[in-house]
C-alpha cells in the first residue's frame, strides 16, 4: 500500500506517538488528560529506550504549535515534559535531555514573554534533578546567554520587566547549580561565559527602581545576590580571577566608583562569599585594578582604595596571602602619586592666579581646591587600608611591615632611596612623613611584642628616634603614639591618659609583669637612647599641651613595662636635668614650655614615687607639690595647661624649696635601698651623629646631607661665605681669646669624664674611634701598596712594575716573625 494510505490510519502509528497524541484535549482551555498522562508515564518508564523518540515527537509538536501560537498546547506540552523528567530515573533520561533543551530554547528564543517564563521554569526543574554520571557533551553555552539577555529586559512594562528578569535570574542560577559541580562542565568558569553571566547579576542588584516595586521571592535584586553568592560559594582556587574580574570591569564601564557605594557592597558579598583562604586573590585583583587606574581622577582612585579597605577589614588574620611587603609596596606607591599629584595641581594653581584674570583665578583655585581635598580622601583611604591590613597579619609579619614602612620614611640622616625628596621638595616631604607615621600607628595599634627587642630593633628605633626630633610638632606626636603602641603591652594607656598630678596611682590599677632579661638587656643598650630623644622633645619651643602629655605617657609607660633599678635611677637623673634645663634656659624657651618641663617633672616624679612605693621619695614629692600650689602654682600640669593661666617673666632659681632637690631624692632613695651612686651625677645627652649634623629638618636633601658629612671637619660655611677684610685677617692673626677657650674646654672635657656615667662616655668614644678608624681606612687604601715578594725578583716591563707571586710557604721569613 502507498505510505500516504498507511499514515491516515490510527492504528498503525507507533504506540509511542499514539500516547502522546492522547495527553492533548480537543480544547486546550481543558488542560493536560490525566489519565492517558498516566498511561504515557508508565509507557516511558517500562520502556526506557522509547524516551528518545517520545522526545522528539513532542519537540516535533512543541515547535509546530510555537509557529502556530498554540500556547495552550505549547503548556500541555510543557506540562508533559516536566512530568516524564521527575519520574523517569536519572539514567535513563539522558536520550530524552537533548530533545527537552531543545524545546526549552524553542521556548526561550520567542518574544512571547510568557513562554520564555515557562521554558526558565521548566529548565529550573531540570537543574534540580542530580545525575549519577556526568555528560560528555552537553554545552549550556547558549542558555548562559539567553538568560543573560533576559536579565537586562528592556520591556516598558514594569511588571512584564520584573518577571523577565526574575526568570533570567533564576535561569542563570540553574546552569550555575548544573555545571558547578560537574568536573566535565568546568567551561563555566570560562571568561567567555564570566563576562556574561556576572555583569547580569549585577546589572539587577544596582538596579534599586524594581527592586522597589517587588518583594519577596519576585525580588531581582534579592535574587540576584542569592546567585552571586552562591556562585561564588562555589568558586574554587584557580576560578577566583574570572569571577573578580568581571566585577571590576562592571563597575569601570557603569562608573560605579563615584560614588562606591554599590562597589563596596560587592566586595563585602564576595569577601564573605568566598572561602577564606582565598582572600588574597580578591585584594591583589584590587591592587592590579589600582595599577590600572593610576592616572584616573582622585575621586576613582579613592574609590578603589575604599573597596580595597573593605576587603582587607574583612579578610580573616593571616589569609592576606604570602607577597605582603608586594602589597604594601604597591600601596606606598600610589600613596606617593597622590602627593605628587596634589603637589603639581598647587603649583599649577599658584601659576595661573598669576598669570590669569581674576575670574580664572577664582575657578582655578577652587578646582585645584576640590583635587587637593579629593587626593586627601585618597591618602587618608591609603593609610586606613595599610593598616588595616596590618591589623590582619601575625606580629612576626607586623613586625616586617613597621620595618618596612620605617624604611620608606624620608629621615634626615639616613639614606633614602625609594622617595626622591628632592623634588617634592619640604611641604611634600612633611606630608609623606605624617602619613607614613600614620599608618604606622595604625599598624602597630594592638601590637604585642613580647620582647621590646622584637618590637624596638635598631633599624626600627633609631630612624624613629631620628623623626621625634624634627622641627614640627605633629610628627613628634605621631612619633611618640607608636612608641606608645609598642611599649605599652598590658593596655595601661588609657588610664594615664593627660597629663596631671594623680592621688592615689594604686586606684589605677596599672598591669605589670616581672621585667624579662631580654628587656633588661634592651634598656642595658637603648636606653640612653630613649633618655635622650625624651629630653630634646622637651626643648622644642613649638611644645604644647599635647607633647608634654604623650611625654609623660612615654616616662610612665617606660617606668611600668621596663623599669628596673639602674632604669630608675637613670629616669629620676632624666627629671633633673629636664628641671636644670628650664631653670638655666640655655635654649632661650618661651616661658610657657618651662612651665610646662616643670609640670612635666613634678607628674612625672609623683607617679615615679608612688610606682616604687619609696616613702622617703614620696613625702619630698608630695612636699614640694604642696609648696607650688601655694606659692607656684604655675609650675603644676593643672595650672600651667589651664586657659589664660598667668606666668612669670622669670623662674627663680634661688626659691629651691619648690624644686626638687638631689640630694634629699638621694636621702629618700636611700632608705629604700637603692644604690645612689650615680643619681648626683647630671644627665648629659649620648653624643650621636646627629649632633654632628646641621639643624634638624623635616626633610631630606641628599646633596646638602652629603656636603654636611664631608665638611664636619671645616669651618662653618658662614665664614667660608664672608668677605675677607682686613678685620677679619686681624681677628684671624689676634690669638688672645684661643687659650681661654682652650682651657675651657679641657675642663669641660675632664668634668664630663669625671661626672658622666661609662654607658655616655663608652659611647661617646666609640663614635670617634669608628669615625678614625675610616679615615684611617681611606688612608691606607690610597698610599699602601703591595710589597714585593721576599724571594721573588721585580719584573720590569713596559709601565710600572710587577712582582711574581711566590708561595706563602716558600718565603723566607725573619726568625723574629716565626713564633
Amino acid at each position: 500500500m502507498p505510505a500516504g494510505v498507511c499514515g491516515c490510519c490510527g492504528p498503525l502509528r507507533p504506540r509511542y506517538k499514539r500516547l502522546v497524541d492522547n495527553i492533548f484535549p480537543e480544547d486546550p482551555k481543558d488542560g493536560l488528560v490525566k489519565a492517558d498522562m498516566e498511561k504515557l508515564t508508565f509507557y516511558a518508564v517500562s520502556a526506557p529506550e522509547k524516551l528518545d523518540r517520545i522526545g522528539a515527537y513532542l519537540a516535533e509538536r512543541l515547535t509546530r504549535d510555537v509557529m502556530r501560537h498554540r500556547y495552550g498546547y505549547v503548556v500541555i506540552a510543557m506540562e508533559a515534559l516536566d512530568q516524564l523528567l521527575m519520574a523517569c530515573h536519572s539514567q535513563s533520561i539522558k536520550p530524552f535531555v537533548e530533545s527537552f533543551l531543545h524545546m526549552v530554547a524553542k521556548l526561550l528564543e520567542s518574544r512571547e514573554p510568557d513562554l520564555q517564563v515557562l521554558g526558565t521554569n521548566s529548565f529550573v526543574k531540570f537543574a534540580n534533578i542530580e545525575e549519577d554520571t556526568p555528560s560528555y557533551h552537553r554545552r549550556y553555552d547558549f542558555f548562559v546567554s539567553q538568560f543573560s539577555a533576559m536579565c537586562h529586559s528592556t520591556q516598558e512594562d514594569a511588571e512584564t520587566r520584573t518577571r523577565i528578569r526574575v526568570a533570567g535570574i533564576k535561569g542563570l542560577q540553574g546552569v550555575v547549580r548544573k555545571t558547578v559541580n560537574d568536573e566535565l562542565q568546568a567551561i563555566i568558569w570560562e571568561p567567555q561565559h564570566m563576562d556574561k553571566l556576572i555583569p547580569s547579576l549585577l546589572f539587577n542588584m544596582q538596579d534599586t527602581d524594581d527592586t522597589e516595586r517587588a518583594s519577596g521571592e519576585e525580588n531581582p535584586a534579592s535574587l540576584a545576590e542569592s546567585c552571586f553568592r552562591e556562585l561564588l560559594g562555589r568558586a574554587a582556587y584557580g576560578n577566583m580571577n574570572n569571577a573578580v574580574r568581571p566585577v571590576l570591569v562592571h563597575l569601570d564601564n557603569h562608573r560605579l566608583w563615584d560614588p562606591n557605594e554599590f562597589a563596596v557592597s560587592c566586595f563585602r558579598i564576595i569577601m564573605y562569599s568566598i572561602q577564606a583562604q582565598h582572600s588574597h586573590h580578591v585584594i591583589q585583583q584590587v591592587l592590579g585594578h589600582l595599577d590600572t587606574h593610576s592616572k584616573n581622577t582622585p575621586r576613582v582612585r579613592a574609590g578603589i582604595v575604599q573597596v580595597l579597605l573593605e576587603t582587607v577589614a574583612i579578610a580573616a588574620k593571616g589569609s592576606v596571602g604570602p607577597t605582603v611587603l608586594e602589597v604594601f609596596n604597591t600601596l606606598l606607591k600610589h600613596l606617593r602619586v597622590s602627593v605628587d599629584g596634589e603637589l603639581a595641581d598647587g603649583r599649577r594653581g599658584s601659576s595661573s592666579s598669576v598669570s590669569s584674570s581674576r575670574a580664572r583665578d577664582r575657578d582655578s583655585v577652587s578646582s585645584s581646591r576640590a583635587r587637593d581635598s579629593d587626593e586627601r580622601i585618597v591618602q587618608n583611604a591609603i593609610i586606613q587600608t595599610i593598616g588595616f591590613f596590618g591589623g590582619n597579619l601575625p606580629d612576626y609579619q607586623r613586625a616586617e611591615v613597621m620595618m618596612f614602612i620605617m624604611g620608606k620614611i624620608p629621615v634626615y640622616g639616613t639614606p633614602c632611596h625609594t622617595l626622591d625628596t628632592v623634588k617634592i621638595g619640604h611641604q611634600g616631604t612633611k606630608r609623606i612623613q605624617a602619613m607614613l607615621l600614620n599608618s604606622l600607628i595604625m599598624v602597630t595599634s594592638g601590637f604585642k611584642c613580647k620582647t621590646m627587642c622584637a618590637g624596638l630593633p635598631a633599624p626600627f628605633l633609631e630612624p624613629l628616634c631620628s623623626v621625634s626630633l624634627m622641627e614640627d610638632s605633629e610628627l613628634r606626636l605621631l612619633v611618640l603614639e607608636i612608641l606608645h603602641n609598642i611599649i605599652d603591652r598590658h593596655d595601661n594607656r588609657a588610664k594615664l591618659r593627660g597629663i596631671r598630678i594623680i592621688p592615689n596611682v594604686a586606684a589605677l590599677k596599672i598591669k605589670r609583669e616581672k621585667i624579662s632579661k631580654q628587656d633588661v638587656m634592651f634598656m642595658k643598650k637603648h636606653g640612653q637612647q630613649l633618655y635622650r630623644h625624651i629630653y630634646l622633645g622637651c626643648k622644642e619651643e613649638d611644645n604644647g599641651q599635647k607633647n608634654f602629655e604623650l611625654l609623660f605617657t612615654a616616662l610612665a609607660l617606660i617606668t611600668i613595662e621596663l623599669a628596673t633599678e639602674d632604669v630608675i635611677i637613670d629616669l629620676i637623673r632624666l627629671s633633673l636635668a629636664l628641671q636644670d634645663m628650664a631653670l638655666a634656659n640655655e635654649e632661650n624657651l618661651p616661658m610657657f614650655v618651662r612651665c610646662g618641663v616643670m609640670a612635666l617633672v613634678a607628674a612625672y616624679l609623683n607617679f615615679l614615687s608612688q610606682m616604687i612605693a619609696s616613702p622617703g621619695l614620696c613625702q619630698h614629692v608630695s612636699k614640694v607639690i604642696e609648696l607650688r600650689n601655694l606659692e607656684a602654682p604655675y609650675l603644676l600640669p593643672e595650672h600651667v595647661f589651664r586657659e589664660k593661666c598667668p606666668l612669670p617673666t622669670a623662674l627663680q632659681a634661688d626659691d629651691r624649696a619648690v624644686f626638687f632637690g638631689v640630694c634629699d631624692m638621694a636621702e629618700a632613695l636611700c632608705g629604700s635601698a637603692y644604690s645612689v651612686e650615680r643619681l648626683p651625677i647630671p644627665y648629659v645627652p649620648q653624643v650621636t651623629d646627629e649632633d654632628r649634623l646641621t639643624r634638624r629638618k623635616s626633610f631630606v636633601d641628599t646633596i646638602s646631607l652629603q656636603l654636611d658629612i664631608l665638611s664636619n671637619s671645616l669651618p662653618d660655611k658662614s665664614h667660608l661665605a664672608e668677605e675677607i677684610t682686613f678685620e677679619t685677617l686681624k681677628k684671624a692673626i689676634d690669638t688672645t681669646g684661643l687659650e681661654e677657650q682652650e682651657k675651657e674646654r679641657r675642663r669641660q672635657v675632664m668634668e664630663k669624664f669625671q661626672k658622666a656615667p661609662f654607658e655616655e662616655i663608652a659611647a661617646h668614644c666609640e663614635s670617634k674611634n669608628n669615625m678614625l678608624h675610616d679615615r684611617l681606612a681611606q688612608i691606607f687604601e690610597l698610599t699602601i701598596r703591595p710589597p714585593p715578594s721576599p724571594s721573588g725578583p721585580a719584573s720590569i716591563t713596559s709601565g710600572p712594575a710587577h712582582y711574581q707571586s711566590v708561595p706563602v710557604y716558600e718565603m723566607k721569613f725573619p726568625d723574629l716573625c716565626v713564633y
